[in-house]
């Protein structure tokens, strides 16, 4: 098995990552010092991310992949280690599936109760819609709204409309789109993934202008309704929390729509003496996952101020300029 390149995104980029194929899985590596290798688009595959992990192992040591570390995790509604590797404890946010009524009485907050009865006296409609270019024009225009999103740039902005187009087909095939509409504007809309009984929520944007008719809270109620039409056992999206990132904004509207935290079995192996050590130390770990949750708030807040006062207005000034060459 000879050693391949593979193309992942990184925060809203696309970058190539060396990959190797076995047996229907794409085995990718990241990193520069302590390299890791995952599978690509785990969370994309029917079944189990490795099946007959012994097997898989041994054919990953023959091949001119150089990895230190195999990580890859267990699958919803699985939530036992069943293999005999390390582990550390991975989580989702997810919604179990029973009844509309039973989410929408129980598990929504009040104020989501209210949005979602709000977002339809204010003339916004849901429902399921076909991929085409139609739709992929509303998206390429919500996309575009603003370059700020959350406090942080957004990743999709200023993509052009074959790229969007390209990147939200991804697993066209189980996937489904439901849009929120206002008369004919398409003003928010959520891809679902189907993997076996689990729908992801891929994506979910709305338009900022469009704030006070609520269609974020209008999109997940219908989310949820597709997913008990569809017999789907949980709608998941997601982590619920970040490593030591517990309490957000994003974490708090999760709360509030019923999502729980699921914990599931990610699995860390080692590949070389390298990998034993790293392992050992847990040196695969990412900043969120090392440092207080005190220091991350902090370094939000700073990162907040830094794009509303630095990035956004030398963005909107660039804009200006371009607009008048």
């Amino acid at each position: 098995m000879k050693m391949d390149q593979a193309e992942i995104r990184v925060k809203g980029k696309t970058v190539k990552v060396p990959a190797v194929r076995i047996d229907d899985r794409t085995v990718i590596v990241t990193g520069r010092w302590l390299k890791v290798a995952a599978i690509d688009d785990e969370m994309c595959l029917e079944g189990d991310v490795v099946p007959a992990p012994e097997r898989f192992l041994a054919r990953l040591r023959e091949a001119e992949l150089v990895a230190d570390i195999l990580t890859f995790p267990q699958r919803l509604p699985e939530t036992k280690p069943k293999y005999p590797y390390p582990y550390e404890w991975d989580n989702a946010a997810a919604i179990p599936i029973t009844t509309y009524e039973d989410w929408f009485a129980k598990r929504a907050a009040t104020d989501v109760r209210q949005n979602v009865k709000k977002s339809v006296k204010r003339g916004v409609s849901t429902r399921t819609v076909p991929f085409d270019d139609q739709l992929v024009r509303g998206i390429h225009d919500i996309f575009n709204e603003s370059p700020i999103r959350q406090g942080r740039p957004f990743w999709h902005y200023g993509k052009d409309f074959e790229t969007v187009k390209r990147e939200t087909s991804h697993c066209l095939d189980r996937s489904e789109f439901i849009g929120a509409y206002c008369q004919d504007e398409l003003i928010g809309f959520i891809k679902l993934l189907y993997t076996g009984k689990v729908a992801d929520v891929v994506i979910i944007v709305s338009k900022q202008k469009h704030f006070d008719k609520r269609p974020t809270n209008a999109l997940l109620a219908k989310a949820v309704e597709v997913c008990v039409q569809r017999r789907i056992s949980f709608l998941t999206y997601a982590k619920f929390s970040y490593g030591n990132k517990t309490n957000s904004s994003l974490a708090d509207f999760k709360r509030h729509h019923g999502f729980e935290q699921v914990l599931f079995p990610r699995y860390y192996i080692p590949l070389t003496l390298k990998g034993k050590i790293a392992e050992r130390l847990k040196l695969y770990r990412n900043l969120q996952e090392m440092l207080p949750e005190k220091v991350i708030a902090v370094l939000v807040k700073a990162r907040s101020r830094l794009y509303k006062g630095v990035v956004l207005p030398l963005r909107s000034a660039q804009e200006v300029k371009e607009s008048n060459l």
